[in-house]
């Protein structure tokens, strides 16, 4: 089973920024789509940002202009650039892979999942 992997997370302060990776993996279908989900303690798993295949991107209103989304779909790699991190930005950031046509902004939308990637913004 194809199993994405994390890197990068850590602590930071408010205004800080890190920088997610999520390793190459070797797909058994055509990936369509890599996102960025997040999930703060109590609360549902949110789609951050995603990636096409075909270069379009998404991004989540709460971090738009701040977050930046890059990869090679191809290759199965997935960036993340975070700046100007807020304290509610904290939560467990996870990779994900959707190998059916387009992109989806839910988690339901994905067949391949990283372990996840602790990022915490102390203000």
């Amino acid at each position: 089973q194809v199993q994405l992997l994390e890197s990068g997370g850590g602590s930071v302060q408010a205004g800080g920024s890190l920088s997610l990776s999520c390793s190459p993996a070797e797909f058994s279908s055509t990936i369509y789509c890599m996102g960025w989900f997040r999930q703060a303690p109590a609360k549902e798993r949110e789609a951050v940002a995603n990636l096409h295949r075909f270069g379009d991107t998404w991004y989540a209103a709460s971090v738009q202009v701040r977050f930046a989304i890059s990869g090679d779909i191809d290759e199965g790699t997935l960036f993340l650039q975070m700046n100007s991190l807020k304290p509610e930005d904290t939560a467990m950031y996870y990779c994900a892979a959707r190998s059916t046509y387009g992109c989806a902004i839910y988690d339901y939308g994905y067949h391949y999942w990283g372990q996840g990637t602790q990022v915490t913004v102390s203000s």
